[in-house]
């Protein structure tokens, strides 16, 4: 069986194991390490403390701190799962694993339905989906006129909302992104997409052993 090299024990002692998220990820155990400097990289960028704040997240992920960043906010408040306004290193892991192309597809509908989810209701609404339009036009450098902008919501509710009340639930979001695969290529997000060539030691440098069966 493989192990730690001593150097990386030390490194880890105050994050959580490595073998151990790679275990609930679709991510190797080195891909894991690589992950780390990612996430120290981020987490000293601004304020070296072991987390990711907003600001930091923004500026490695967005090349931005703009708070107004609307669907930024919305990536780092779902990557922030103890809702504390900071990222550690198994959160920041466990989230980025919903990009891993070997990530289970449930994983990537409910991610893009929480995404749309604005008010964590159980629902996407219409008003809801329109900001994370404008939200993704701005961010594309897009612009689309009101009338075709609510074009586009007209046509989508009357596909996904099956029982037409106005809402889509997980299970109408489903039927929809499973009629559409096309929309979780969207919902990968393209800025996150830019990690194995913005960052290469996420692929290249490894200085942990594979665990062996």
């Amino acid at each position: 069986m493989g192990c730690y090299h001593s150097s990386m024990g030390n490194l880890f002692s105050d994050y959580e194991d490595p073998r151990k998220l790679a275990s609930q990820t679709a991510f190797s155990v080195s891909e894991v390490e690589a992950l780390f400097e990612l996430f120290k990289s981020i987490s000293s960028s601004i304020i070296d403390d072991g987390l990711i704040s907003k600001e930091e997240f923004l500026l490695a992920l967005f090349k931005s701190k703009r708070k107004q960043n609307f669907l930024a906010k919305r990536i780092f408040a779902l990557f922030d799962v103890k809702r504390k306004g900071l990222i550690d290193f198994g959160d920041f892991v466990r989230s980025l694993n919903v990009f891993h192309p070997k990530a289970p597809i449930e994983e990537k509908i409910n991610f893009s339905f929480n995404l749309y989810d604005l008010r964590g209701t159980g629902f996407i609404e219409r008003r809801g989906v329109k900001q994370m339009l404008i939200a993704l036009l701005q961010e594309s450098e897009l612009k689309l006129d009101e009338e075709t902008i609510e074009t586009i919501l007209d046509n989508t509710f009357l596909e996904a909302d099956g029982d037409q009340d106005g809402k889509i639930d997980k299970s109408e979001w489903q039927a929809f992104v499973t009629k559409n695969p096309s929309l979780l290529k969207i919902m990968t997000l393209p800025y996150l997409r830019d990690i194995t060539t913005t960052f290469p030691s996420f692929v290249f440098n490894t200085q942990v052993e594979e665990i062996l069966p």
